[in-house]
C-alpha cells in the first residue's frame, strides 16, 4: 500500500497540479524551510463568500514539499477560508499516506503553514 502512495507523491512532484502564480491574487504568502532550502508560495483568489475559486503554488524543494503543496491545492478548491483554517497536520499526512520522520515532516507541513498564514492574514483584512 505504501508503494502506491509513493507513486502518487512522485506523480504530484513530477506533474504538479496548480503550479504557477496568480496575478492579481487576493491572498499571497510564501515561506521557506531554512534547514533544507524548500520554498513555497501560495496564491489564492476568493469569491465574495471567501471560497477559493482559484489557487496556485510555486516554489522549489524536495518531492515531499512540492507534492504536499500540489495535493493541498487540489483539495482546497471550492473550500472556504474557514474550512482551510481547520486543516491540520493529520490532513496532510492522510494525503501523503506514508510515515514521515521529523525532517520530512517539516517539508510536508510547509505548504500547510503557508496556506494557513495566508488564510488568517486575509481573513483579518476582510473583517476590518
Amino acid at each position: 500500500m505504501e508503494d502506491m502512495y509513493r507513486e502518487v507523491i512522485l506523480d504530484h512532484y513530477k506533474n504538479p497540479r496548480f503550479k504557477g502564480e496568480l496575478d492579481p491574487a487576493d491572498i499571497s504568502y510564501q515561506d521557506d524551510n531554512p534547514l533544507c532550502g524548500d520554498m513555497i508560495r501560495i496564491d489564492l483568489r476568493v469569491d465574495e463568500n471567501n471560497r477559493v475559486v482559484e489557487c496556485a503554488f510555486s516554489g522549489q524543494g524536495c518531492a515531499i514539499s512540492q507534492a504536499s503543496a500540489s495535493m493541498l491545492m487540489e483539495d482546497i478548491q471550492g473550500k472556504s477560508l474557514e474550512e482551510i483554517k481547520e486543516y491540520s497536520r493529520d490532513d496532510i499526512l492522510d494525503m501523503l499516506g506514508i510515515e514521515l520522520g521529523p525532517v520530512r515532516l517539516k517539508c510536508a507541513m510547509l505548504s500547510l503553514k503557508v496556506l494557513k498564514v495566508g488564510a488568517y492574514g486575509v481573513q483579518e483584512w476582510i473583517e476590518e
